[in-house]
């Protein structure tokens, strides 16, 4: 009788649990992709695996509970991460509208500034009446 060799049990159960991990972050990354709701069972259901397998895998259970934090409340309206702006590109739009208000308050000074030397341009030019008090 040979002699009973876990080696290649505990090889295949380690393999069983790489393969697992790797769908349900396949499933999770997908999910966020689309802008789909991320919880414990769309993610589960995804991956086809076990929501109480997800509880125990600490980092993927830290990812699920992030990113359905971020989408609660919104499951309506949630954006696909592709299309979600960055704080890069917010910090750009928040420059570029800073920019663009200077220039507009400038232009206004501007044209305070032009319509008060046309009125009175206007009021000199109109001839004095007597009830006019003298400049």
């Amino acid at each position: 009788m040979r002699p009973d060799n876990p080696a290649p049990l505990a090889e295949a159960a380690a393999r069983r649990h790489e393969l697992t991990r790797s769908r349900a972050i396949q499933a999770l990354r997908e999910l966020d992709r689309a802008g789909a709701p991320v919880t414990f069972a769309s993610v589960a259901s995804a991956a086809r695996i076990s929501r109480s397998w997800l509880y125990t895998q600490a980092d993927i259970r830290d990812q699920i509970q992030r990113l359905r934090d971020i989408t609660a409340g919104k499951a309506d309206t949630t954006i696909p991460a592709r299309q979600r702006a960055t704080n890069a590109s917010l910090r750009s739009q928040l420059a570029a509208a800073q920019q663009r208000n200077r220039q507009l308050t400038e232009e206004n000074s501007r044209l305070r500034r032009q319509l008060a030397h046309a009125l009175g341009d206007q009021r000199a030019a109109r001839p004095q009446s007597s009830n006019d008090p003298p400049p």
